[in-house]
């Protein structure tokens, strides 16, 4: 199948607004050739000032051929005004269209992509990318038809006039696209891909770096306790030092060859007339030198119009390794659960590009209202073994069923309509509370809200609030802490009132006035739900119908909180180190 061109793609994004940048490259280059009119009215000038020297009083058609040349330069302004507007009209609606389709495509992928590729370069993919397909579009491509039309008028000029000053016009110009050749070929689409990939990778790692600022500032630390923030950025120097030293040799050629085409007319032309010189040839000398800035100017435009359509080269394929992305498939025909029992049958799961399994041959079953809990230390697959339950991913080998049927089975709308997940950092978006509540059931009353906000202890947090439930969010300085946010989203998703509920590590950023609060909604929101609780602090748990623990990928030991004491193995070895730890903060804070 034939790989379909970078134009080809911009095309299909712009629909019949494709016909716009069309005109635009027409008018451009109808532009550029009437912009090469007003030097042969100058030499029309030149050539009557020359031939009735010195009686300048003979002169008839000075003004005429002046304002000649004016007009052709006003019109080719003007053309080129309307090429320009014809190519960012154009060029607006691609990039609108590139960022609707790409967020579109986006909202289908299943959410534990956004785990695997990072918001910061996501971001950057998505805003970036489509941007330079603006610029490219509405700037360098009608520019770029403009100085493709412009070397055939000048070719027509430089050998009309004089051949020999025309042929050695054209010398440096052949000189010049040969340097060109080596700064724009496969190799520098290369490196031009190093150079985004690095830029995505620093924009990465400085995202995540903000976002821990909180405890760099805690601990007292610098950058440099984020490695892989400084590594990005010297990665990305480093990068950027080698490509400059590999392009100042050429660059320096190139632009002496471009603004040395002057200089070797009057060397030549210094040869030329050792035995006299003749007005004609003055005449026609003086018109070459005039002219030839012209192809200086022109070799300017191919040559950074080149290196934008690198540039939009590389951004279409990210926009392209986005729009791949393949959704989970949807079932033909969607299957209700019989019950929320969640069964997991000998489940293994391994992330894109990782070398082992985060978790093998998982068999367990949880049955419907019953609370559970999974624990373990950190990369033991508690999260990942949730996330496969509400299907942020697929598994990779067994099956995941609730109610006796494959999630595969089931459709995405009913899936979320069965289950919600808790996370343990919560946001919010800019708008009302209401319409953050409401995101889990947009056809909901605005009394259902203020009920939901009941149960999750959010009275005291719209009585503080200037428009209570219709204050936007991040508004005028208005903000609310971790355990604010954390009661707000425990709202919406009692408003939302899914039978299945997984709690991962939800009250992890509640201060202790919070916490309670929290603690209290959960109680009210957990009542005849089927619970999933994933925890690091063992004390939240040891109220739960059974608990799991995770280790290494696999399930270590299962069982009420008493029988695992009993059975003295890895849970009642945490519980130890738990208590231990708890006594030790207490010793602290008393000291």
């Amino acid at each position: 199948m034939k790989k379909q061109s970078d134009m080809s793609k911009l095309f299909g994004y712009a629909g019949n607004f494709r016909y716009l940048t069309i005109c635009s490259w027409v008018l451009s280059a109808i532009s550029a050739l009437m912009a090469l009119l007003p030097f042969v009215y100058i030499w029309k000038v030149l050539q009557e000032v020359i031939r009735v020297a010195p009686d300048f009083d003979m002169a008839q058609n000075l003004a005429y051929n002046g304002w000649m040349a004016v007009l052709f330069a006003v019109l080719s302004m003007a053309i080129y005004i309307g090429a320009l507007m014809c190519s960012h009209i154009a060029a607006f609606r691609v990039q609108a269209n590139i960022r609707s389709q790409a967020m579109h495509h986006i909202a289908t992928l299943p959410l534990g992509f956004m785990d695997g590729i990072g918001s910061g370069k996501l971001r950057k993919i998505v805003d970036e990318s489509s941007a330079a397909t603006e610029t490219y579009l509405a700037h360098q491509l009608p520019d770029r038809a403009g100085a493709l039309a412009t070397p055939v008028g000048l070719l027509f000029l430089l050998l009309f006039f004089d051949w020999r000053l025309g042929l050695l016009s054209l010398i440096p110009v052949v000189v010049a696209f040969a340097i060109m050749a080596t700064m724009t070929g496969a190799k520098m689409q290369q490196k031009m891909g190093e150079y985004q990939e690095s830029l995505d990778q620093m924009s990465n790692e400085a995202v995540e770096y903000v976002r821990g600022i909180p405890v760099v500032k805690t601990f007292g630390q610098s950058v440099f306790s984020f490695k892989r923030f400084k590594a990005a950025i010297d990665n990305y120097e480093k990068w950027v030092i080698a490509y400059t030293k590999d392009l100042r040799q050429p660059m320096l050629w190139y632009t002496t060859a471009i603004n040395g085409v002057f200089a070797i007319l009057i060397g030549v032309a210094l040869v030329m007339t050792q035995n006299g010189v003749t007005g004609e040839f003055l005449l026609n000398l003086l018109f070459y030198i005039i002219i030839t800035p012209v192809i200086t100017v022109t070799l300017n435009k191919i040559m950074f119009s080149s290196e934008n359509k690198m540039i939009v080269a590389d951004a279409m394929g990210r926009i392209d390794g986005v729009m791949e992305l393949k959704p989970l498939p949807e079932p033909a025909f969607s299957r209700r659960p019989h019950g929320y029992s969640v069964e997991l049958s000998a489940v293994s799961f391994r992330y894109r590009d990782a070398k082992q399994n985060a978790l093998n041959n998982i068999s367990l079953q949880i049955h419907s209202g019953e609370h559970v809990a999974f624990v373990g230390p950190s990369g033991g697959g508690k999260t990942t073994l949730a996330s496969l339950i509400a299907r942020f991913w697929d598994v990779t080998g067994g099956q995941v069923l609730i109610g006796g049927v494959n999630v595969k089975d089931v459709s995405k709308e009913e899936l979320m309509n069965t289950v919600s997940f808790v996370f343990q950092d919560s946001k919010l978006l800019k708008t009302s509370v209401l319409e953050n509540v409401r995101l889990a059931k947009p056809e909901a009353s605005r009394e259902d809200v203020l009920k939901a906000l009941h149960d999750a202890q959010c009275d005291d947090i719209l009585e503080k609030l200037p428009d209570g439930i219709d204050t936007v969010i991040g508004a005028k300085g208005i903000y609310l802490s971790g355990g604010e946010q954390q009661r707000i989203s425990i709202a919406r998703v009692m408003l939302k009132n899914a039978p299945i509920l997984i709690l991962d590590e939800a009250t992890a950023f509640a201060d202790p006035d919070n916490e309670v609060k929290v603690q209290a909604a959960f109680q009210k929101l957990c009542k005849g739900k089927t619970v999933i609780m994933i925890a690091h602090r063992l004390s939240t748990v040891t109220d739960a119908d059974r608990i799991f623990v995770l280790q290494d990928g696999f399930v270590r030991e299962s069982g009420t909180h008493g029988e695992l004491l009993e059975k003295n193995g890895f849970y009642a070895h945490m519980w130890q180190e738990y208590n231990q730890a708890a006594q030790w903060k207490v010793g602290v804070l008393n000291g």
